[in-house]
Order: C-alpha cells, then structure tokens, then sequence
C-alpha cells in the first residue's frame, strides 16, 4: 500500500523587497519641531539633516534620533536642498521641512511607490495648520508638493525662494496628507512672509520680469476670488479667510518690490 510522503514544511515567504530611501531635512534653529519630523520619517533607511549653523541644539537633537548630520553655510532654499539631496546615501529621497510630518497614510503610500514604483517623482498633499486649525481648502489644501522623487531623474531648482522639483519623467500623486504645522505666532508668519516677498522681487528683477499698476490692482484681486470663492476658502471660517487675505496681500507686495527696484534702478 502506497503511502502520501508528507508534504515539504512551506518557507516563509522573504520580505518584499524595495527600494531604500533617503529622508533630508534642512534645518537651522529648528529644535522645537524637529523631533517630530524626525520621528514621523523613521521608517526611512536614512535620515540625513543638513544644518546651517544652529545655536539651539538641532544638530545635537537630529544626531540623537539617529540622523547623519552636515553642515554646510546657507546657499538658499534650493541649492540647499540640493546639496542635501546630493549627500544621501540612497537615490530616492523624500524631502522634507523641519515643520512637517509624514502621516501614517502617507508613510504607506510612499512605502508602497518604493516597493513598485510607478513614477520617478510623487506630489502628495500638504496640510496646513494655521491659526490653530488644519485648513482644508482654499491655498491651504491640498497644497500638492513634490517631495519624493529619484535623484537620477529629478533634481530641486536653483531658487533661492519658491524653489521647486525639476523632473526629466512624467510624475504621479499618492495618497496621504504631509502635515504642516509650524507652531509660529502670527507675527511670526507675517515676518516670514516679508522676508520672501523681498526675495521674490529680487529674482524676479535679476531674471528682467516688470511690474506695472495692473499687477498691483488685479493679481490679489483674483487670487482672493480663485481661492476664497472657487477653491472654497471661505469653508475655513476665519482662519482661512486671514491666510487668503496675507497670500494676497503677497502679491501686491512682491510687484510693489518689484516696481521700486525698478524705479530704483
């Protein structure tokens, strides 16, 4: 009488192989928010901190929650960030500021494009906090920002101020909100704010742009109705109607800059 040989004892199937990451941060007297940031990123196989001379103990604390950390003197947003892009070990790099946050859906969408890339840069949404609450419509929301990306086909924009991610290949969208929450005051953000208008304008003289009467009177005009009426804005009560009202206020500064560095000249 034949008998059935057992059947083999089934192997545990191996781990799903994926592509590592690289999560850069740039930094500079961040220590009140970096932490978090950092914590929210651990599932990385790198944490890279890239830090421009803080007093306040932010390289300290990176080191401690395991980051490898440079420094290097301040190039301006873009080719800061590009310098830290160009220093991580792997080639894909998730970009992030010291006020935000990987949500846990975010974490599995950008663990599942490692896992089965399905483009070379991915946008997700950035929610903002502001005014003690996370906006979710109007310039607050969505807010797609490109921060994940393969640095053989993407590279961050020489700009010293709005900079962005330059791609070579079609990019896509995951799901899963980046949470951005600086924790500042008011006055805080509205200093930010001056600062970057003054910046706008000076590269936007330097690459010969003009601005004239038009650009003052009509551009805060229709970004107001674009995104307190079109985009919904309004749906975010106070806080949403102050932070569209400072984005125009935005506009009528930087051309203002824009037009005294001309008059100026």
């Amino acid at each position: 009488m034949q008998t059935e040989s057992p059947a083999p004892a089934q192997q545990p199937s191996a781990p799903p192989q994926r592509a590592l990451l690289s999560v850069v941060i740039i930094t500079k007297n961040a220590a009140t928010l970096l932490g978090a940031c950092l914590e929210s990123a651990s599932f990385a196989d790198e944490l890279l901190v890239v830090d421009s001379g803080s007093t306040d103990g932010s390289a300290e604390l990176a080191a401690r929650h395991g980051a490898r950390v440079l420094q290097q003197a301040w190039l301006g947003f873009g080719r800061q960030k590009q310098f830290a892009v160009e220093a991580a070990r792997h080639d894909w790099v998730l970009c992030l500021d010291a006020d935000e946050r990987v949500s846990a859906p975010l974490r599995a969408s950008i663990l599942a494009q490692l896992a089965a890339p399905a483009a070379r840069a991915c946008a997700m949404a950035r929610c903002n906090r502001f005014m003690g609450r996370w906006l979710r419509h109007g310039e607050g929301y969505p807010d797609w920002s490109l921060r994940l990306f393969d640095r053989r086909h993407a590279r961050w924009s020489d700009d010293a101020v709005h900079e962005k991610v330059i791609t070579d290949a079609p990019g896509s969208r995951i799901a899963g909100d980046l949470l951005h929450d600086t924790a500042e005051t008011l006055a805080g953000y509205l200093d930010k704010q001056n600062r970057y208008t003054s910046m706008q304008a000076e590269a936007l003289f330097k690459a010969g742009s003009r601005a004239g009467l038009g650009h003052l009177l009509l551009s805060p005009a229709l970004r107001f109705v674009k995104f307190y009426f079109l985009r919904l804005g309004f749906l975010d009560g106070i806080p949403g109607l102050v932070h569209i009202l400072i984005g125009c206020s935005n506009s009528f500064h930087k051309h203002a800059k824009l037009m005294a560095l001309q008059r100026g000249r």
